[in-house]
């Protein structure tokens, strides 16, 4: 996925009420952006942070700005995050149609936003003559405070506790379900739960793996220009 036009350098002068963040910019202007993310943006949130920006050219946004990318260093170098959680599903869907995950290919339909399960949506459904559908669920990554090491969730998610036991239902009707967690981050060798943060998404993982879910976990390359899957990564229990 590369970005539709050139992102916009900053520094992070605080990110508040979830959704806003005050930015800095090279030309003295300090603008508001749009912020993506629900989650607490743990180690990602700090004054001071270099970022990037994307550009809004739609009239009717309230905001101009939406914030892209945060750099940070846990002290193996510079590494930079994508925060923006509209567009792993997007990412993925790529990834699989240009058959970047062979563990998702040789199905001849995807579609996006399907709906299931108890008033949800699938970020995914794969469908192929003859062989059973697969829902894959995809959740944003970007929390890490061990060089190398992934962690999900970055707060308490009782959605994704539910998603993953819909993902359970779906196998037991004969389907097959797939977690897909995706690292927006190129400096992870390795992914896990985050039970100290959310030990109820970690036990609703474990009852799905227990019942048939799969999971996978890519990385990401990330730089201001775009942002490509990159690898496979262990999830560990």
């Amino acid at each position: 996925m590369r970005f539709a036009a050139p992102l916009t350098e900053g520094r992070l002068v605080r990110r508040y009420k979830r959704f806003l963040a005050d930015v800095a910019l090279a030309d003295g202007r300090t603008v508001t952006a749009h912020c993506a993310n629900p989650g607490s943006m743990l180690g990602l949130a700090d004054p001071g942070l270099r970022v990037w920006l994307s550009a809004a050219y739609d009239p009717k946004r309230k905001l101009a700005w939406s914030l892209e990318l945060v750099e940070v260093d846990l002290g193996a170098g510079p590494a930079i995050v994508g925060i923006n959680t509209g567009h792993p599903n997007r990412l993925v869907a790529e990834a699989v149609g240009s058959g970047l995950v062979p563990e998702l290919a040789g199905y001849e339909d995807l579609r996006r936003e399907v709906k299931y399960g108890r008033n949800s949506r699938i970020d995914l459904l794969l469908t192929r003559c003859a062989h059973p559908d697969c829902y894959v669920e995809v959740k944003n990554v970007h929390l890490m405070r061990t060089a190398g090491l992934a962690e999900f969730p970055d707060s308490v998610t009782a959605r994704g506790a539910k998603h993953l036991d819909e993902l359970a239902a779906m196998v037991g009707r004969g389907a097959r379900a797939v977690m897909f967690f995706l690292v927006q981050r190129g400096d992870a060798d390795r992914l896990a739960i985050a039970r100290d943060i959310d030990p109820g998404y970690a036990a609703a993982l474990a009852r799905a793996r227990s019942a048939g879910v799969e999971v996978l976990a890519y990385r990401c390359k990330v730089t201001p220009e775009a942002i490509e899957l990159d690898a496979p990564l262990t999830c560990e229990d």
